[in-house]
């Protein structure tokens, strides 16, 4: 808060709650008001649209995430159907009578044949013709026959008769000789087969349905049925997928690629897969992420073994459990994808669905640039209202200062500036007719709104209502056409009782009781009239010479006058607590107390106990520990601090202003005016003595630098706002 400075001419100082924290909130509030309810509206604004975002993408994750799990759920359901019919036919076929009887004769020609000797023809070929009805009808393309040995006893490829199936083949073998039926995830072939171009091809991927062959109980056999991967395995994958970069595929524990993919053309491209135009990714593909976009003609920074699986493919075979990411993670192209697995524990092989995450998400842009689109265009509306609002505000603004530049203000001329508030500025003026020196308060164009109008006017009309010769006089008030309020009051030459300790320190006893007196003069004629200043401090209370008299007191700034008979006050704060902390008195503080006349009494109380020692009546290190002290603690005498010798019955009428309970205070001005006059000391300081002190104060001003300066806050005046509603009656 900006304190008055001591000067030849000093004005009414500004409301004493113009210059507090709160006030100083609401001043700014005011003074951007044209334009902040625009901004605020783009905010709303903006927050609505990321709301609107937020919710959108929700919606659209999970409508992505529900898509990809249907797919996967689509896929793997008729998958494992088809696992299962596979299963359960070759079992069928293992156990029919002539199949067992023709592989039980094969197996005992085996066992029994000498080494080196050929096989025998004959029961091979009833096996053969015994399996035909199932191979055909099943969509399978051979068979072998194994013994217990995993010897290859017969077999529609010639290339594996005798031979042993090798050791990868337990992981299927095992439970097939335990007395399972099982269905292989596919494999390289150990023989050469004919690719679908018509060449012959090691390697080619194959798949097997086994099934345990039982003989009086026991198990003495197994017989394979060949599936081709690349038929109903393949195509069972590929049936259902989302939109155009949409892929199911199958891995095995290594996340090798044991399922066609849907863009082998472009694995090739990309060097992938082998320049061939029979090169295909099923067996070949390892799902690894590149790192980088290959699409985009980037290359990997590491060679591809070394390169991690995808995220999606990664958590599959970790956690061995369905899952969904629709956050995004890189595809075996680097492309961010979106995709949802699951493992099949039963067949040891995982199936993944993904498709790229900006197809999936194409609908979010198309309504993200709507909602973009149609909120740049409101807030270009805001931009151009705020634009106009501003605009209109300078305008209006410039002429009200067009008036000043005239410096006339309606029956007033404007010398000069004198003084500044938190609400207006003072200037020093002079009427046009009669001549006679004024100060006018000018309320400040940039500040003016409906509330602090009210208040501008309510302070000239209470303070206009006093007629005793220790209160600031009102001569006029007004409202020029171009919308500036103003009120004339008399110019007054003097300082406040702040600075004049600031300036001599602690008063002589008989000078405290004789400025005291007269303030008690000026609130018995208010309080008589039902108002309570609730504001007395040292910065509102002027000493001056004024008719021929030294020390005459004049007490200003009656912006925070309460009304005891009428609710006006409520103009001043609803619900709020107001006044400057060192001078409030403890019912001023508590929101469950009323307040009266005697607040005055107990920052009078205060006023004199800063006169007569020139310290406060508290030292706090923050405004909520001095409102403590204020509300439980009595302040010690000022004879005891200041080390000043300070006559008892003055310091006993100062202590008994300070009481905490309001009926221990004097009852009223008139009384306090009674216990200063009963004072030892009340007739020490003569009009003599005040003349003398004027006429030096005068001809040898104060050095420089001794008086306080104008930005260092005293005695803020703040506004506390109340926790409940409290009656102002």
């Amino acid at each position: 808060m900006a304190v008055e400075h001591v000067m030849t001419v000093l004005p009414l100082p500004a409301s004493p709650t113009e210059d507090s924290p709160t006030v100083l909130w609401w001043r700014k509030f005011n003074r951007v008001r044209s334009w902040l309810w625009p901004c605020l509206a783009a905010m709303v604004l903006l927050g609505l649209g990321f709301w609107i975002r937020t919710a959108l993408d929700r919606v659209l994750s999970r409508s992505v995430a529900e898509q990809l799990t249907t797919v996967r759920d689509a896929n793997v359901e008729a998958l494992q159907i088809w696992l299962k019919n596979q299963k359960h036919s070759c079992q069928l076929a293992a156990e029919s009578r002539r199949v067992q009887s023709a592989a039980v004769e094969v197996l005992e020609s085996f066992r029994t044949q000498p080494p080196g000797a050929p096989p025998a023809i004959a029961p091979r070929e009833q096996l053969l013709s015994s399996l035909e009805p199932w191979l055909t009808n099943g969509g399978f393309e051979g068979f072998v026959l194994l013994d217990r040995d995993w010897n290859m006893v017969a077999a529609s490829f010639p290339e594996l008769l005798g031979r042993q199936a090798p050791l990868e083949y337990g992981e299927f073998l095992d439970p097939v000789f335990s007395g399972s039926a099982v269905v292989s995830r596919p494999f390289p072939s150990l023989i050469r087969q004919p690719t679908p171009e018509g060449r012959l091809r090691a390697g080619l991927p194959t798949m097997y349905a086994c099934a345990p062959l039982l003989q009086d109980g026991q198990i003495v056999g197994a017989l394979a049925l060949r599936i081709r991967p690349d038929l109903d395995f393949t195509r069972i994958l590929q049936v259902g997928r989302l939109g155009a970069s949409g892929e199911t595929y199958a891995f095995d524990p290594a996340g090798l690629l044991i399922s066609d993919g849907r863009f082998d053309q472009q694995l090739r491209s990309y060097g992938l897969l082998p320049d061939s135009p029979d090169s295909r990714s099923i067996l070949t593909l390892t799902i690894r992420d590149p790192g980088v976009d290959l699409t985009r003609g980037e290359r990997p920074r590491f060679p591809r073994d070394e390169l991690p699986l995808t995220s999606g493919v990664q958590r599959a075979i970790d956690t061995r459990e369905p899952g969904v990411d629709v956050q995004g993670y890189r595809d075996y192209f680097g492309i961010p994808s979106v995709g949802a697995w699951t493992w099949l524990e039963e067949y040891r092989f995982g199936v993944i669905t993904e498709v790229n995450r900006d197809e999936a998400y194409a609908p979010a842009v198309v309504i993200r640039r709507f909602v973009w689109g149609l909120g740049s265009l409101l807030l270009l509306a805001l931009t151009a209202i705020l634009g106009v609002t501003r605009l209109l505000a300078r305008w209006r603004k410039t002429a009200r200062q067009a008036v000043l530049v005239a410096q006339q203000l309606g029956q007033y001329t404007l010398e000069e500036q004198i003084g500044a508030g938190g609400m207006g500025t003072v200037f020093r003026a002079h009427h046009a007719m009669l001549r006679r020196p004024t100060a006018v308060k000018l309320l400040d164009p940039a500040k003016t709104n409906e509330a602090s109008l009210k208040r501008f006017e309510r302070e000239v009309r209470l303070t206009s209502q006093l007629n005793h010769p220790n209160t600031v006089a009102i001569y006029d008030y007004g409202r020029t056409p171009e919308g500036l309020f103003y009120y004339a009051m008399e110019l007054l030459d003097g300082l406040t009782l702040h600075d004049l300790v600031q300036r001599d320190g602690p008063q002589p006893a008989g000078r405290v009781i004789c400025l005291l007196r007269q303030i008690c003069g000026s609130l018995a004629e208010a309080h008589a009239m039902g108002l309570i200043h609730r504001d007395i401090k040292p910065a509102n209370v002027l000493v001056n010479q004024r008719g021929g008299m030294s020390d005459v007191i004049k007490v200003v700034d009656f912006g925070l006058v309460k009304d005891q008979f009428g609710d006006e006050a409520r103009i001043t704060r609803a619900n709020a607590i107001t006044g400057t902390p060192l001078y409030m008195a403890p019912e001023s503080i508590d929101p469950n107390l009323e307040v009266d006349h005697r607040v005055d009494l107990y920052a009078v109380g205060g006023v004199g106990y800063y006169l007569i020692s020139g310290l406060e009546l508290f030292e706090a290190e923050n405004l909520f520990q001095l409102l403590r002290l204020q509300s439980t603690t009595l302040p010690d005498p000022p004879s005891l601090r200041s080390g000043v010798g300070i006559p008892a019955d003055l310091e006993r009428v100062i202590m008994k202003c300070l009481a905490k309970a309001p009926q221990d205070r004097p009852g009223s001005a008139e009384e306090l005016d009674r216990l200063l006059a009963a004072c030892a000391d009340a007739s020490s300081w003569t009009p003599e003595r005040a003349r003398e002190w004027w006429r030096q104060y005068l001809s040898k001003p104060a050095a420089s630098g001794s008086a306080p300066s104008p930005t260092i806050p005293v005695s803020p005046t703040v506004v506390l706002r109340r926790a409940l509603p409290v009656s102002e009656n």
